[in-house]
């Protein structure tokens, strides 16, 4: 798959376009906490038994998976703004439909479209990637990655003093509210990018992968209460891996997939997704056993007896240590690269689980532990999707980082579960009620220390990049200002085809859209001529091809050429008749 432009010259990004993304960022990310403040409550206040109420969590969690890689895919067909702010809008609406009950059902569907919104941040990735200079791309990319995790630390002391002290239905009407001044803000500063792929929507994909999705993740959220054993949680996993694996089968087969396999199973795409998991794991492990060590009673004798405002302010420097992480992850990213950023962030907070098994004695102890992981976590964050953006083309960027951040869901759902399970297992029984222990606290610490472990055994098994310096060394290699894909991969991209684009008397023709087809008739690339005329595409390899050209006023030309292994000059006229050709 390549990218194409719409005819529309794109508008300057304005300063305000990283922070108000990275405030639809947080926006979106409040919704995975939001309710953690009443979780025990929720069967009394939904008139529920306990197994049911979680459907209340579970639901945003599942369509949040499901929404990721679709929304990203729409994105880049029409437009990520558009998808952006459509995301947004459907959180919006969920959010006052949960306002306005207490009915569990209805309940559900309102969190059920509150987690479609976590679309939102890859496209704001994408949106980032396609519209910011290359100096700026690195902090703002960071800063949008960690709004999941500053949108989550943050909203957990905002929610427990709303909780503490209004009706706990304040708390989607302040979502409602946040996101409707996203949305505001999105349509007043950030223009649509100019970036498409082309294509058409994969629905039948998209419906495989939501089935395989839930089909997994189900199981995995509800495996503690059904029974890991139970023949409903083994018959669910059974049913994903034969779902998810015919959907494999038909995507590798589709021309226009909802994602990209081939690309997926490149080591830099692969290695960046299954290190994802492993740090989802380790960010949920820190929100679930913190927040509980602080709250409960000194009578213990190891619960630090913290009311739930004060729990959440200890915890929240684990979100504005990753806020503030972003600029540091920039300049160690310029100079040494995102694999080595990941690989450091990771130590980090291997460091803050270790050194977090002797530092459960005292509120501050919490607070110096969530410091530590947020700085890790910020780092390891802020890495992923410069890893993702080099190695995918510029009309796959919406998709590959929605792909990426449902890795981190599913991190995120299978630390629930484990560290759910842990908790309840070494849990004492006290007149009826299960308190969770310290023992069941330091395993927990435990299990983030080997999936961290795990995360960095994956990223040493990461491409080397090139040097930044080497990344630009080419910049005679420009084709137009959306091959930013080229220019990240500069080194690589030696031969192709290069030549004009000629209209009438010789003149040269800008911004037409010059595209190879190979000889099945497949598009192979794509781009658009300079200011000149000029034009630079790569080739998959040799060959004979077809290269198409068309603008605006001009009638379409298809020219034949052979590739043989050295740069090839073939000039395009728009004045003379030619064969359309269109791409399959």
């Amino acid at each position: 798959m390549t990218h194409t432009t719409t005819d529309q010259p794109p508008r300057r990004a304005s300063g305000a376009v990283v922070p108000v993304l990275a405030f639809a960022g947080i926006t979106v990310a409040v919704m995975q906490t939001l309710l953690v403040p009443v979780i025990k409550d929720l069967p009394q206040l939904l008139s529920t038994a306990p197994s049911n109420a979680t459907w209340v969590l579970t639901s945003t969690l599942l369509s949040g998976a499901v929404a990721t890689p679709i929304m990203g895919r729409l994105g880049d067909l029409y437009g990520k703004r558009r998808m952006l702010i459509l995301s947004l809008a459907i959180m919006v609406v969920g959010a006052l439909i949960s306002a306005f009950t207490s009915q569990l059902l209805i309940m559900i569907a309102g969190r059920t479209l509150q987690g479609f919104a976590m679309g939102a941040i890859p496209l704001g990735i994408g949106l980032m990637r396609d519209m910011l200079p290359r100096e700026k791309l690195g902090s703002a990319m960071a800063l949008m990655s960690s709004s999941i995790g500053v949108g989550g630390g943050l909203a957990l002391p905002a929610a427990a003093l709303v909780a503490q002290h209004m009706d706990w239905h304040a708390l989607f009407y302040g979502a409602a509210g946040l996101g409707v001044l996203a949305i505001a803000l999105t349509l007043l500063t950030v223009p649509e990018s100019p970036m498409r792929a082309e294509g058409t929507f994969d629905l039948v994909g998209a419906l495989g992968l939501s089935a395989g999705l839930v089909l997994l993740l189900l199981p995995v959220t509800k495996g503690s209460d059904w029974g890991w054993s139970s023949g409903t949680t083994l018959g669910l996993f059974a049913a994903s891996v034969v779902v998810l694996l015919l959907w494999g089968m038909f995507e590798l087969r589709s021309k226009a997939p909802l994602v990209d396999l081939r690309t997926t199973a490149r080591p830099a795409v692969l290695f960046t997704n299954l290190a994802s998991i492993m740090v989802g794991v380790a960010f949920y492990v820190v929100s679930l056993v913190l927040p509980q060590l602080l709250q409960l009673p000194k009578a213990t004798g190891y619960g630090l007896g913290q009311s739930m405002v004060v729990a959440g302010l200890c915890v929240a420097p684990l979100g504005l240590t990753m806020m503030f992480t972003a600029p540091v992850y920039a300049r160690l990213s310029a100079r040494y690269g995102p694999k080595t950023t990941l690989i450091l962030g990771l130590l980090i907070i291997a460091i803050g689980y270790g050194g977090g098994l002797g530092l459960m004695h005292a509120a501050w102890q919490t607070i110096v532990t969530s410091v530590i992981l947020g700085a890790g976590i910020g780092l390891a964050y802020s890495s992923l999707p410069a890893l993702i953006v080099g190695a995918v083309p510029a009309s796959e960027t919406g998709a590959a980082n929605g792909l990426n951040t449902l890795m981190r869901s599913i991190g995120t759902s299978v630390s629930s579960a484990v560290i759910g399970m842990v908790l309840a297992n070494t849990a004492n029984n006290v007149g009826g009620i299960a308190v969770p222990t310290m023992h069941g606290f330091r395993v927990s610490f435990l299990i983030a220390t080997a999936a961290v472990a795990v995360g960095l055994l994956l990223a040493l098994f990461l491409p080397k990049a090139p040097r930044p310096a080497q990344q630009v060394q080419h910049t005679q290699l420009r084709a137009s200002s959306e091959e930013d894909d080229v220019l990240e991969q500069a080194e690589e991209v030696l031969r192709g085809f290069r030549g004009r684009v000629l209209g009438p008397d010789g003149a040269p023709v800008a911004r037409a859209k010059v595209t190879l087809i190979d000889r099945r008739g497949r598009q192979a690339g794509a781009t658009v001529s300079a200011e000149d005329g000029s034009y630079t595409l790569a080739v998959p390899g040799g060959g004979a091809y077809v290269l198409a050209a068309k603008a605006a006023g001009h009638g379409p030309r298809a020219s034949s050429a052979t590739h043989s292994g050295d740069e090839s000059a073939v000039d395009l006229d728009l004045s003379l008749p030619g064969e359309v050709v269109s791409a399959q």
